[in-house]
């Protein structure tokens, strides 16, 4: 015999608000909540009470259809319908409750505790558990006989329930409103010397136009050339973020800040430390793990597992190990490892002294991208940020010629020795743009 729950007759409904009737299609209004209180009227019905007249449901490990029969009782005529669910977890003598997230230690329910932009902090704060037991026997007996020096550890088990999905954003999408290739006044040669003087050379827009009109006599204004620079920014991008830089077992990453419109904006930079090329960047609103995971995904986007002895350096900023440890809950032991932190300006731990002139190279590489970003005063939207390090990002792996190479590219494409000038090094830089996009479109599972 199949076990059931005791039956439930004459229940009175309330606050019809929007979501059981209309999700079979019988009326506008909504999930009733049980109560001894009387159901408003709904368009459908008449005025009269809502009573459910039967509810049976077997027990959860049974999968079979169950359905509940709603009544009207009054004056005007009866009406019934018969609702078949097809899950039995829906079926129980109350609604639907919220998930429960518990311990996995004690198996106890979590409490929330923040609530942040992107995820919300749950926490256990029974001192019983055996997690939190554990932990405290690896505190420092000096800090247990100070008032509060338990609180420079993080005894409890924490979870943190994220909001938004970073895992599954697409890194590909090109940003809108720019202008096409096809030339109604200039030409690709004054778009390549807007990409030279702007880029490379870090001039403004405004001082840009100006030097193609006192050098080369073109006419052009300061918006033309951040049209034509957002052009570029969506050809290249694809060509940079897909190239193949042979990625070593080593990375340092690190976050500088920038100002739109006088707000202060971040920029993820990660970098190997073995070719010093960008593999990963991204430019974010705030300094949460979401867009440090995305520049992780960014780096990570050719290994299908982390080679052997893999380092990632950072420094002791909360955001890299969380993201750390979003890849582990994601991807499980092949995205698996933690993060070298080296801790403030001085080597006070071995570590610290160890991987020093890892964290050295990353802060050099904010220092060069802050030197071209300092002549624009600022940006004024996000987007504009995000055109002008996509640009940098191409410029400094493919064209720029860095000291530590002896003065040569940290990226070396046969094809671009061909020609002598780096206008026409930009042009051919938005070409194998172009045809990455084209190749991006034919193959469906390009990521």
């Amino acid at each position: 015999m199949i076990p059931t729950r005791p039956n439930i007759r004459n229940i009175r409904l309330i606050d019809f608000q929007r979501s059981f009737i209309t999700m079979f299609g019988i009326t506008r209004n909504t999930f009733p909540t049980l109560s001894g209180a009387t159901a408003k009227r709904s368009n459908l019905f008449a005025d009269a009470p809502i009573v459910i007249s039967r509810m049976i449901a077997p027990a959860p490990d049974v999968m079979l259809q169950r359905f509940i029969c709603i009544k009207t009782m009054g004056q005007r005529d009866s009406f019934s319908a018969k609702f078949v669910l097809p899950h039995s977890h829906l079926m129980k003598t109350d609604l639907p409750k919220s998930y429960t997230l518990r311990c996995p230690y004690c198996n106890h329910s979590l409490v929330q505790k923040k609530v942040r932009k992107q995820f919300i902090v749950h926490k256990y704060v029974n001192p019983k558990c055996s997690y939190y037991r554990n932990n405290l026997k690896k505190v420092d007996p000096e800090d247990l006989q100070d008032d509060y020096g338990k609180n420079k550890y993080k005894l409890h088990y924490i979870y943190r329930e994220f909001q938004m999905d970073f895992f599954r954003m697409d890194l590909n999408s090109l940003p809108k409103n720019a202008s096409s290739l096809r030339f109604s006044k200039h030409n690709s040669h004054v778009m390549s010397l807007c990409l030279t003087y702007r880029v490379n050379l870090g001039l403004s827009l405004r001082k840009t136009a100006q030097a193609l009109k006192d050098i080369h006599g073109i006419s052009i204004s300061h918006q033309q050339i951040a049209n034509y620079c957002k052009t570029a920014a969506i050809c290249v991008k694809p060509f940079v973020d897909h190239y193949d830089y042979n990625v070593s077992n080593t990375l340092t990453a690190d976050e500088t800040y920038i100002k739109v419109r006088g707000v202060k904006t971040y920029i993820w930079f990660i970098m190997d430390t073995v070719s010093r090329s960008i593999i990963g960047y991204q430019v974010s609103d705030n300094r949460g793990t979401g867009p440090c995971i995305l520049a992780m995904r960014m780096a990570f986007r050719w290994f299908k597992e982390l080679p052997e002895n893999f380092k990632f350096i950072a420094d002791a900023y909360s955001a890299y190990p969380l993201a750390a440890q979003q890849f582990f809950h994601e991807y499980g032991e092949k995205f698996r490892f933690s993060i070298t932190q080296v801790v403030g300006l001085t080597n006070d731990d071995a570590v610290s002294k160890e991987y020093r002139p890892f964290k050295q190279m990353i802060e050099r590489l904010n220092r060069t991208y802050k030197a071209s970003y300092r002549k624009t005063n600022g940006f004024d939207n996000i987007d504009g940020a995000n055109y002008d390090l996509a640009l940098w990002v191409a410029y400094y792996n493919f064209l720029r010629p860095h000291q530590t190479m002896h003065y040569q590219v940290l990226n070396d494409i046969d094809a671009l020795h061909r020609y002598d000038t780096m206008p026409d090094k930009w042009q051919y830089l938005i070409y194998l743009g172009q045809k990455e996009i084209l190749r991006m479109q034919q193959d469906p599972n390009c990521s």
